[in-house]
């Protein structure tokens, strides 16, 4: 494992996602189709001199002045201008537009009014917009990369913590630290044993599939989700999901819609029987640019498919080995790893 030099050793890069190099290759797994251990624990080996290196990047990123809207602004110049979405989150008062139903979920809400408004009016009314001081996000993926790093104490430095599905904390703080904002997720990845304590976390749903939204709202009204709705998810999914209502967010799925089809250049979605094309963002990705609209500076960190490294750890937690995600056929891991690399580019 390297930090790449064009985007660890010059801090006066231009990097329109500051990303905690590691490898900038995609390490967050969106959905948990693999088993949750292998047999065998994986060797696993950090070079002391890397871990210094790493760590001496995160400090740098920590300490430079932090720069107002700079990863939005990054991101904006890829896009083209009709493609701004007006709001990350959806509230009660939220204004639908004909755009948001133009697509079947993850891209938008099509076929899905009725639904959709359902779980909003259980939603309080958008919160009035304070203007902040400059903030720093970091996005937390689940990548076997972050074991051994110990960059905890450095990764509960950021502004915002954005973790995403089950990723856990307890036994794993030295590495990933504690603290979290936004959990991010869909029914069957949230975790169903809570170890976040941060009493202002967000909890952000994703709407995957029609069935999802009986969950959110039994989630949001603290009941349990019908014995026939249990048939309709792949896995089990949480009984409860312990905040408040008020710190219960539903994502704009123009968020998803605008990374695959504006940033990835996937092709439109078309309607199959069963499942996706492989054109479906990994929650890690679309989490990137969530934290865009919310964060001046946005970091990355548990980034890192390295497919060729077949028996090292998939994930910082368990003994799944990286071959498992040559069996997904859900996400374009490659088309992934582009991008996040062509968004570390000098400045002119």
């Amino acid at each position: 494992m390297r930090i790449s030099k064009r985007c660890g050793s010059n801090r006066r890069l231009l990097l329109p996602l500051m990303v905690l190099g590691l490898m900038i290759l995609l390490a967050v797994v969106t959905l948990n189709w693999f088993e949750t251990e292998s047999q065998m624990p994986l060797a696993w080996h950090v070079d002391p001199n890397h871990r210094k290196l790493v760590h001496s990047f995160v400090r740098g990123v920590l300490s430079n002045q932090c720069r107002p809207a700079f990863a939005r602004k990054g991101v904006e110049a890829r896009l083209q201008s009709s493609s701004h979405v007006t709001d990350p989150f959806l509230w009660r008062d939220t204004l639908l537009t004909r755009e948001m139903f133009k697509y079947p979920p993850p891209f938008g809400f099509r076929d899905m009014h009725g639904k959709l408004k359902d779980v909003l009016n259980l939603l309080p009314a958008q919160p009035e917009q304070l203007k902040k001081e400059c903030r720093r996000c970091v996005v937390l993926g689940n990548g076997g990369i972050l074991r051994g790093l110990e960059l905890g104490t450095l990764l509960d430095q950021f502004d915002v913590v954005i973790r995403l599905n089950s990723g856990p904390l307890r036994n794993y703080s030295k590495d990933v630290g504690n603290r979290t904002s936004i959990r991010m997720s869909y029914p069957e990845g949230s975790p169903k044993v809570w170890e976040d304590v941060d009493p202002e976390l967000l909890f952000v749903a994703v709407v995957y599939k029609a069935v999802d939204f009986k969950w959110i709202r039994a989630m949001i009204n603290r009941q349990r989700v019908s014995l026939w709705d249990w048939l309709f998810f792949w896995q089990k999914v949480p009984e409860k999901i312990p905040v408040d209502l008020s710190k219960f967010r539903v994502l704009n799925l123009e968020i998803i819609r605008q990374m695959a089809m504006d940033l990835l250049a996937y092709s439109s979605p078309q309607k199959r029987l069963w499942g996706w094309d492989q054109n479906v963002p990994t929650m890690g990705i679309s989490a990137l640019n969530l934290a865009t609209y919310l964060c001046d500076e946005v970091s990355l960190a548990g980034f890192g498919y390295n497919l060729s490294q077949k028996e090292t750890p998939l994930h910082y937690y368990d003994n799944i080995p990286m071959t498992a995600m040559l069996g997904q056929n859900m996400h374009n891991v490659d088309r992934e790893r582009a991008l996040l690399q062509s968004l570390c580019m000098p400045a002119y």
